[in-house]
C-alpha cells in the first residue's frame, strides 16, 4: 500500500498554538465561573484540523458547534458536530471532512474562576460526497473515538471562553491508486485544536446558605455559626478548643476543661478565680484563698481557710473560733485545746500543759496491760435530715461569742455523719441571734456562728461544698423578744435541705 506522508510541523504549530491561547486566557480579567450552577452549554468554535498521513489531506481551518447539558457531580454531556475543507496534498482535490459524535466530560474545578473538563465519545467522520472522485485518497465515513482536553474561563456569568485539544483515532478506507484502483481498510489519527465561546443557558448562582462566604460547593461545613472564622472549606476554627468558634468567640484563650458560655467565656460562680469545669469545689466561700483546684487552702490546718482565717499561724491542736483564733479561756497563756488543766484560777502559775504544780492533768492514764482502755461517749444514731428546717438545740454559743461550747459536739458529730454517708445532700446552716442589738452586729454574729458550724463539720471530714452558712441575724424570730424565754428561742442554729449545687 501507498500512503502519503503528513507534513511533520503542522501538530507542533497545533500545540502552539493552543499553548498560547490559553496563556493569553490566564490573564484575562474573567468572573468567578465556578461560583455558579450550569443546565445547558451552547457553543461555537473556529478549529484548527491536522489530519493522519493515510488520509493525504493537509491541515485545515473549520467551524465547529455544539449543544451539551450538565449533570450532578460535574459530568455533562454533550453533542459536537464540525466542517472543513482540506485538500489532498498530492493531487490538488478538494475533500469535505464533517465530523459529529457524542461525549461524556468530566469537569475539574481550576480555582474559583475556571473549569478543566477530560472528554471521551464517539462518533463518525465524513470525507467527501462520493468514493468515485478521481484521485482522492480518503473517502466515505468512518467511524471515530474521541479522546480530549480543555479549559473553560468565564467572562460574565453567561459567557465562558473554551480551548480544548481532541485526538480523533479513525477507522476508514483509503484507495490505492493502482491499475485498476483498489481500496483498503487503514486506521489513522487526526489532530485538532478549537478556540470558542459557550453560552451557559439556565446558570444560577452557587448560594452560601450559612454566610460564612465559602460557597456551597466548596463548604464542608454546613450550618456555620454567624460571626464565626472558617478556613478555605468553611470549617469554623477554635483555638482554645472550648466549642465556641473563633470569631463568636470572645474569650479566645480559655484554659483546657473551663465551662464557657455561648460567647466563649468561662464561669466563675464562686468568684475564686478558677473557672466553672477546672473548678473542683464550686461554691467555695467568698474571700477564701484556694489552691490550682479551687479548693480552700488551710496553711495551719486549724479548719479555717486561708483567707478567712486571721490567725493563720495557730499551732496544731489549739482550738480556734471562727475567725481561726485560738482561745484562752482561763488566761492562763496555753490555748485551749492544748491546755490540758483548761480551768486553773486566774493568776496561777502553770506549766506547759497548762497545769498548776502538783494538779493532775486531764490527758487520759496509760491503760493497764490487763484492762480495756477507757471508752470515751459515743456520738448518738445519726439525725434524719427531712425537707424541713430542724432547729439544733444542743448547739450553743458563749454569750455575744461565736465559740462553740462543748456540748454541742455531739449533736454535729450526729450531723457529720449523716452527711458523709449522703455525698450528694447539700445543707444550709443558718445562724440567728435576737433582735436586742444593731442589726449590723446581729448579722455579722450570727454569720460568725453558722461558719462555726459549718468549720466544726468539715474538721470532722464533711466536704466544704457540701455545706452552706449564712447568717440572718434577728431578721426571722420564732417568738417575740418581749420575754427572756423568747428571746433565748430566738437565738439559734437552724439546718436546712438545699438543691445540690452544679
Amino acid at each position: 500500500m501507498r500512503t502519503y506522508p503528513n507534513p511533520g510541523g503542522g501538530l507542533a504549530r497545533a500545540l502552539r498554538l493552543l499553548g498560547a491561547v490559553v496563556l493569553t486566557l490566564f490573564d484575562l480579567p474573567v468572573a468567578h465561573a465556578q461560583d455558579r450552577t450550569y443546565l445547558f452549554e451552547v457553543g461555537a468554535a473556529g478549529a484548527y484540523q491536522s489530519y493522519g498521513g493515510a488520509t493525504d489531506l493537509g491541515s485545515t481551518i473549520g467551524l465547529l458547534g455544539r449543544v451539551g447539558v450538565w449533570l450532578p457531580l460535574n459530568f455533562s454531556i454533550e453533542a459536537e458536530g464540525s466542517t472543513a475543507g482540506a485538500k489532498s496534498q498530492n493531487s490538488n482535490i478538494d475533500v469535505g471532512v464533517k465530523t459529529g459524535s457524542a461525549s461524556l466530560l468530566y469537569n475539574i474545578p481550576l480555582g474559583a474562576r475556571s473549569w478543566g473538563f477530560a472528554k471521551l465519545g464517539y462518533g463518525g467522520t465524513r470525507y467527501g460526497s462520493e468514493c468515485s472522485a478521481p484521485g482522492a485518497r480518503i473517502c466515505g465515513t468512518t467511524s471515530m473515538f474521541v479522546a480530549g482536553l480543555g479549559v473553560r474561563f468565564g467572562l460574565s456569568p453567561l459567557l465562558m471562553v473554551r480551548a480544548e485539544g481532541v485526538l480523533h483515532p479513525n477507522r476508514g478506507t483509503t484507495r490505492i491508486p493502482d491499475d485498476p484502483p483498489r481500496e483498503e481498510s487503514v486506521k489513522f489519527s487526526n489532530f485538532g485544536v478549537n478556540l470558542g465561546l459557550s453560552l451557559m443557558l439556565g446558570s444560577k448562582p452557587v448560594p452560601d446558605s450559612d454566610g460564612d462566604g465559602v460557597l456551597n460547593n466548596r463548604d464542608r461545613c454546613a450550618g456555620t455559626p454567624a460571626g464565626a472564622q472558617v478556613d478555605s472549606r468553611g470549617c469554623p476554627a477554635d483555638s482554645d478548643g472550648d466549642g465556641v468558634a473563633n470569631g463568636v468567640d470572645r474569650c479566645a484563650n480559655s484554659a483546657v476543661g473551663a465551662l464557657v458560655d455561648a460567647v466563649g467565656c468561662t464561669q466563675d460562680s464562686d468568684g475564686d478565680n478558677i473557672a466553672d469545669g477546672i473548678d473542683r469545689c464550686p461554691d467555695t466561700q467568698t474571700g477564701v484563698l484556694v489552691d490550682a483546684n479551687g479548693c480552700p487552702r488551710d496553711s495551719d490546718d486549724d479548719a479555717i481557710a486561708d483567707g478567712l482565717d486571721r490567725c493563720s499561724d495557730t499551732p496544731k491542736g489549739a482550738t480556734v473560733d471562727a475567725l481561726g483564733c485560738p482561745g484562752d479561756e482561763d488566761g492562763d497563756g496555753v490555748l485551749d485545746g492544748l491546755d490540758r488543766c483548761p480551768r486553773t484560777p486566774v493568776g496561777a502559775n502553770v506549766n506547759a500543759a497548762g497545769c498548776v504544780q502538783g494538779q493532775p492533768s486531764r490527758q487520759p492514764a496509760a491503760a493497764p496491760r490487763d484492762t480495756a482502755p477507757a471508752r470515751t461517749p459515743e456520738a448518738p444514731a445519726p439525725r434524719r435530715l427531712d425537707g424541713a428546717a430542724m432547729v439544733l438545740d444542743n448547739v450553743t454559743f458563749g454569750t455575744g461569742s461565736a465559740r462553740l461550747q462543748t456540748g454541742s459536739y455531739l449533736e454535729l458529730d450526729s450531723i457529720a455523719r449523716v452527711l458523709t454517708a449522703n455525698p450528694s445532700l447539700r445543707v444550709e446552716i443558718g445562724g440567728h441571734t435576737e433582735a436586742s442589738g444593731s442589726a449590723a452586729d446581729d448579722m455579722h454574729l450570727s454569720t460568725l456562728r453558722a461558719e462555726a458550724v459549718r468549720n466544726y463539720l468539715v474538721a470532722k471530714g464533711v466536704p466544704f461544698q457540701q455545706v452552706v452558712a449564712r447568717g440572718y441575724g434577728g431578721t426571722r424570730p420564732r417568738t417575740p423578744d418581749t420575754t427572756p424565754r423568747g428571746r433565748a428561742a430566738n437565738r439559734r442554729v437552724e439546718l436546712r435541705p438545699v438543691a445540690p449545687g452544679p
